[in-house]
């Protein structure tokens, strides 16, 4: 795929827009195969690939979530660090009203509503990520120090 035919998703219109250096990574996308199935089609470790997860506090209020593919969220210790009782993830039809994007190819970039960020820091330190760009199938590869500077994301330590 040439960078003359990346598919416009709101998610590279934001890339562009920022003046972010990437590379479209497309891949046959499996349903429910997850970033797995990404880092297996595109030869990449599994930890360089981040999955963008919709979640909720317990009054409904949605933020993102950036983790590495081979990680999990300790969704107690992130209660914990936002000072709320719960937080879980966003069902597919709420986590799309939030993005506009569809579960399995959501991007934090170019979402329909400004959702407050947090980012596995570690994920801050890599070489390079493969983010989803707001399609199934369609993965950036970029330096997590663009992601930062569009993003402003918050740094925590939730993973396991």
């Amino acid at each position: 795929m040439s960078k003359d035919h990346i598919p416009a998703t709101p998610a590279i219109r934001v890339l562009k827009d920022n003046g972010v250096d990437f590379v479209p990574r497309p891949y046959k996308y499996e349903e429910r195969g997850g970033t797995g199935v990404a880092a297996r089609e595109l030869g990449v470790d599994e930890h360089l690939t981040v999955k963008t997860l919709v979640m909720e506090d317990e009054k409904k209020a949605p933020f993102i979530v950036l983790m590495h593919g081979d990680k999990e969220v300790s969704t107690k210790e992130l209660a914990r660090i936002l000072g709320v009782k719960t937080v879980q993830p966003c069902d597919p039809t709420a986590a799309n009203r939030h993005t506009g994007y569809m579960v399995g190819g959501t991007s934090p970039f170019g979402t329909k509503k400004a959702l407050p960020v947090y980012v596995e820091e570690t994920i801050l330190a890599l070489p390079a990520i493969y983010i989803n760009a707001g399609r199934k199938g369609l993965l950036v590869e970029m330096r997590p120090a663009d992601l930062a500077r569009v993003l402003k994301p918050v740094p925590v330590n939730v993973a396991r």
